[in-house]
Order: C-alpha cells, then structure tokens, then sequence
C-alpha cells in the first residue's frame, strides 16, 4: 500500500491565502483538509501539534476548512469565525480554541471564543451574520473536492495526498521526513 496516492494532489497550490504555521521554505508543507466540528479531526489535532514539534522548521502546517455542514450543522460558522479571527491576526488562537471545545460551536460560543482570545467579538459577530467569510470557507470546499478530499481530515504532503495511517504519528511522521529528504536530496 502506498503511503501517498501520486493521482490525488492538491489542486489549489499554498499561497497567501492559506494560513500557514512554520516556514514558508520548509521542505515539508503538509495541508489538512478539516472541520471543527468533526471528531476524527478532533483526533488529529494533538496528533498534528506532535508532528509540528517533532519536526521543527523543517514542517510548515497548512489549514483548510472542509466542514461537513449534512452532518456537523456548527462546522460551517466555526470555520468562519476562525477566519474572522485571521482578518484580526488570531486565526491559529481561534483554530486552537474551537479543537478544544468541538462540543460547544453554536454562534454564542463562537462570539464568546472570539472575546477570550481578545479579538473584537463584535465584529466577528457582525462578520458571521453577514457571511462575510463564507465564500472563502466555500472555497476551501471546493478546492478540497477537486483535489479528491471526501471526508475528514485528508492531508496532503507536499501537494500528495497521503493515505497512510495518521493516527500513528511515528508513521506520519516517517511520511513527512521521508519528503523532507526527497527535497532536500533534490535540492543542490
């Protein structure tokens, strides 16, 4: 079984688009496809932060909204406060708090979240009402669908989409340093 399936790559590159945590010339991008709201996504979470420690600078994490609005009815506005927390600098703070309360979404405790981490909550209130960032989250989707995402969470490794077991991180982690040195060997 391959660990990553070369026919399922990321149609929509990495850009300024994206938030992204590491840096952006690290070898290894790795980009989640997921949803606030769903708990194998919730499984990930620690998982990913694990990978991220363990592999440094060498490792830039990648998060794109994929909610699953049939069946997570809060994902959608849940991805679209953590992107009105971004337009106000806090996407990964609001990123972080919504992973670790998956059971409290609902519009009021998005506003509330958004008060914890110090960002104006009226204005994301405002923002979320008037589906200011809905095009962007729809966009996610969209892109996800074309690069073959159909559940969640779907990584990919630079630009691949990995089918290997995630909830393993000594074998994720494998995966990404197995890219890393492909890079890097690649690289004069």
């Amino acid at each position: 079984m391959s660990r990553r399936d070369a026919a399922a790559t990321l149609d929509l590159p990495v850009g300024k688009r994206d938030h992204a945590q590491g840096p952006a010339g690290a070898p290894v991008t790795l980009v989640e496809y997921g949803d606030y709201e769903c708990p194998h996504c919730g499984r990930a979470y620690p998982i990913v932060k694990q990978v991220q420690q363990r592999m440094g600078k060498r490792l830039r994490f990648v998060f794109r909204n994929f909610p699953l609005r049939e069946s997570h009815p809060n994902a959608e506005h849940a991805a679209e406060a953590a992107e009105a927390a971004g337009a106000q600098g806090k996407f990964w703070e609001m990123h972080d708090i919504l992973f670790h309360n998956q059971d409290a979404l609902e519009d009021e405790d998005l506003i509330m979240y958004a008060a914890r981490i110090g960002i104006d909550f009226q204005r994301v209130s405002q923002e979320l009402a008037a589906g200011i960032y809905t095009r962007k989250v729809r966009d996610d989707f969209r892109g996800g669908v074309r690069s073959g995402v159909n559940g969640t969470p779907t990584f990919f490794i630079n630009g691949s989409r990995f089918d290997g077991n995630w909830t393993d991180p000594n074998e994720f982690i494998q995966a990404l340093s197995e890219a890393a040195s492909q890079v890097q060997a690649a690289t004069p």
